[in-house]
């Protein structure tokens, strides 16, 4: 999140370097607003020509005063589309609203950008914006996971479309966290399921984990629940691949010392049935 936080900061301070050198004027502070709607026509914004406006943004921004900001970007785009300064005004919309945590906001404003000026110089700092904003709306993995699909799509395109941007190292430690919650959120469903004995539906979850989610920290538990519900439904040999996939992959898990010890009051040890899927997406696992 440091890193995150740090990334955006030094973007915004370079656009705004940027602005203010092009510019050539330095201006004072604008007075503080409420944080409520106002209609930026009774304001007598439209009176103000857009390099103005927008350097009064910056300003606000660099005083903290974000939500009067985001006005001012919001004036400009609004009275001078598909020009320079509007495109300019856009991208610090979108990071004044994903500032302010109105990520919804943010996403459209940085989507509508991004359909504008596909191939700008800041599109890959907006698409990042967007990736961030969605990243914001991940929940608990008891809830809906659309934000954490989300996640993935639009910090997918930040690495994809724009791989020597500086925002790839971050895109990627939160695909890997979206696709974390995802499998989470497989895990508690299939814990759900074995709760109630339902077996079967048990281990389609816990397989999707292992198949698909493979790089994410929840494959230990996966592996060590499928040894569980196999043994559970008398399906041993099943369950010793399981638990001889978890041992290889984690020895020193206590979720391979549970399920060795689960087969071993049984009589039996771990094994691998090499025929067997768990073995096929054992071998792909990345401690294989």
């Amino acid at each position: 999140m440091a890193y995150a936080k740090a990334v955006e900061m030094r973007r915004a301070a370079r656009i705004a370097l940027v602005s203010l050198v092009f510019a050539g004027a330095g201006l004072g502070l604008t007075a503080c607003q409420s944080d409520k709607d106002i209609d930026i026509t009774k304001l007598g914004f439209e009176s103000e020509s857009p390099e103005a406006l927008y350097n009064q943004g910056l300003a606000n921004m660099k005083a903290g005063n974000i939500v009067e900001a985001s006005r001012k970007f919001d004036a400009i785009e609004k009275q001078n589309p598909f020009t320079e300064w509007g495109r300019k005004a856009l991208v610090m919309s979108t990071f004044s609203k994903y500032r302010m945590g109105r990520n919804d906001e943010a996403i459209t404003v940085g989507n509508r950008y991004l359909n504008q000026y596909p191939r700008s110089a800041d599109s890959a700092y907006v698409q990042y914006l967007v990736g961030l904003a969605y990243s914001k709306q991940v929940a608990d993995v008891t809830q809906d996971q659309k934000a954490a699909n989300n996640t993935i799509d639009a910090m997918t395109k930040v690495v994809r479309d724009y791989p020597d941007s500086e925002y790839v190292e971050d895109a990627q430690a939160k695909i890997r966290f979206a696709r974390d919650q995802l499998a989470g959120k497989e895990m508690q469903v299939g814990r759900y399921y074995l709760e109630r004995k339902e077996y079967l539906a048990a281990i389609s979850r816990f397989r999707r984990v292992v198949e698909t989610f493979s790089n994410t920290n929840q494959v230990e538990e996966a592996l060590a629940r499928l040894t569980e519900t196999y043994y559970a439904m008398g399906i041993v040999e099943e369950a010793q691949t399981a638990a001889a996939v978890l041992g290889r992959n984690y020895p020193d898990s206590q979720w391979y010392a549970d399920s060795y010890k689960l087969l071993q009051s049984g009589g039996v040890q771990p094994r691998e049935n090499k025929g067997s899927w768990i073995a096929r997406a054992g071998a792909k696992l990345v401690g294989a």
